[in-house]
């Protein structure tokens, strides 16, 4: 993989890579999209990172479609596939762990303990294996994204990290491999998470700048799903994800709701521009 990427750069060719978890859906496809329209060749990575799930967390039935996956990932032009195998990534012995402070103990962090930590020790390794000048990342794991961002600067890492918009079902449940998760009755209660980012986006358009009351809001609007089972809803700022109790610069407001045993997350980007706030889902 490493020579592949040595020839592409010795030929001013810039290398796109987007790694995955598999179970590929049209979420993953659009960053395979933004690669392919930057980069050549397109590298594409599927690897279920057993150091990034907790004990009792679903890694043991987290969907694995490998054959379904390399096909669509032909069929979209991805130039080369890397699957590896656990012991291929986490030898015997393995000790070495990527962990950044601060940012890691908020939020997903603060549910998830250990979870950050499996994150960019895997994704590093990945940026080490496959050596791309740019890689793709979807904005509605943000705190990740924020995290791998973060990492690749402070490691003065050769490649930049993209994020790429969100992309949702026609009713606005943003697309993620845990959707298939739901029955019938979580998946309609699922919607609830899209309605109360909605409403803080309407409500910011017309012009509240409150933090505290966005949220508040945001709340209610969960609370009253009765399937919905919050972890946090929270508004931070986009870059050091601390809380913010006004709308200044930069924001994201920060949802993880739990329906039955499935956990989804999603978010609303808040940027200002020419004095005003734009809110994007």
């Amino acid at each position: 993989m490493k020579q592949v990427a040595r020839q592409a750069r010795a030929e001013g060719r810039p290398v796109g890579f987007v790694p995955t978890m598999g179970a590929l859906h049209a979420g993953h496809m659009s960053l395979v999209g933004a690669a392919k329209s930057e980069c050549h060749p397109v590298i594409a990575s599927i690897f279920v990172n057993p150091s990034q799930f907790a004990p009792g967390e679903d890694f043991q039935k987290y969907p694995r479609t490998l054959e379904e996956d390399r096909k669509r990932l032909e069929e979209a032009g991805v130039d080369y596939l890397f699957a590896p195998e656990a012991a291929e990534m986490y030898p015997q012995g393995f000790s070495t762990w990527v962990n950044v402070d601060g940012l890691s103990d908020r939020l997903e962090g603060r549910v998830r303990p250990g979870h950050f930590r499996g994150v960019t020790t895997v994704v590093l390794k990945l940026l080490e294996i496959a050596q791309p000048q740019k890689a793709f990342f979807g904005r509605k794991d943000a705190q990740q994204a924020r995290l791998i961002q973060r990492m690749a600067r402070d490691l003065h890492l050769d490649c930049e990290i993209i994020v790429c918009p969100i992309v949702r079902e026609p009713d606005g449940l943003a697309m993620s491999s845990r959707n298939a998760y739901l029955n019938a009755a979580e998946r309609r209660a699922a919607t609830v998470l899209h309605r109360a980012l909605d409403g803080a986006r309407r409500e910011i358009e017309r012009g509240e700048r409150d933090a505290l009351r966005l949220s508040a809001a945001m709340r209610e609007v969960v609370r009253g799903e009765p399937l919905a089972q919050p972890d946090y809803v929270e508004l931070v700022d986009a870059e050091t994800l601390e809380p913010v109790t006004r709308l200044r610069r930069a924001c994201l407001a920060l949802l993880a709701v739990r329906f039955g045993a499935t956990r989804l997350i999603d978010n609303l980007l808040i940027e200002e521009r020419d004095g005003a706030f734009l809110a994007t889902l």
